[in-house]
């Protein structure tokens, strides 16, 4: 499905990017991965050791990154932008001590909008040069309903959905499609730590807000993302695809 095609995987030791890989790699891709953690030569050689079907990118900026996969492999197919961070649980009038109001935001923002919004403008000439390209960021299902308590995430996650429908909208005649996938309760590192699997009555009482009464699977997100990835999916843009048991 993927086969010659060259992926680049932003983050991908976090949120659903230690599935993803493997998944687009096992249908054909050849997958070319992005970690902060990566500027440690020592990290980098250790994930080559666990993923043999994958690469670790030695960049950790986005203009870098989509340099160093353009003079390695002449091209950019994918762009699956797997941006994480913390899902903060702080009322809007509380500001901790220490940091002034809005701090917390801002980096939400810088995390969730501006890196991704800077590595699309770095992916996308290439695209153009080629005529052709696939752009997908993994947000949140979670503004599509809002969480209370949880604003500035979810404003962030809001802004990456409505930057995915401009952009859709932008480069359709280029022959780019953007889409997001935006999950919310799977399993993953990032934001369901093993402590809090472990934690029954925890988990019993989110399970309750799940209408499909489980937590996802990664892989289930991973498989969508390379359907979305794939020649299959040329005449589908602009969307944000829930991916949450029934929640939002």
């Amino acid at each position: 499905m993927l086969r010659d095609r060259v992926v680049i995987l932003t983050h991908a030791l976090h949120f659903v990017g230690p599935r993803t890989g493997g998944v687009l790699a096992g249908h054909g891709a050849t997958v070319v991965c992005h970690d902060a953690a990566f500027a440690d030569p020592a990290a980098r050689d250790r994930f080559a050791a666990e993923n043999p079907t994958l690469s670790a990118a030695r960049a950790t900026e986005p203009e870098d990154l989509v340099a160093e996969v353009m003079a390695a492999h002449g091209r950019v197919d994918v762009l699956v932008s797997n941006d994480t961070y913390p899902a903060v649980r702080r009322p809007v009038d509380e500001t901790p001590a220490g940091e002034a109001p809005g701090d917390e935001m801002r980096r939400a923002l810088e995390s969730l909008v501006v890196w991704p919004h800077r590595l699309i403008g770095a992916a996308v000439p290439h695209m153009k040069a080629r005529g052709a390209g696939k752009v997908l960021m993994v947000t949140s299902a979670a503004p599509l309903r809002g969480l209370a308590n949880y604003s500035m995430y979810a404003a962030a996650r809001g802004a990456g959905n409505a930057l995915v429908k401009s952009l859709s909208l932008e480069l359709a005649a280029a022959n780019i499609q953007v889409n997001a996938i935006a999950p919310n309760y799977i399993e993953n590192p990032t934001y369901f730590p093993p402590a809090l699997l472990a934690d029954e009555a925890a988990m019993a009482k989110m399970l309750r807000n799940i209408p499909a009464k489980r937590l996802g699977k990664p892989e289930e997100v991973a498989e969508l993302i390379a359907f979305f990835a794939s020649d299959l999916c040329g005449f589908v843009t602009g969307h944000v695809v829930p991916v949450s048991g029934g929640w939002a």
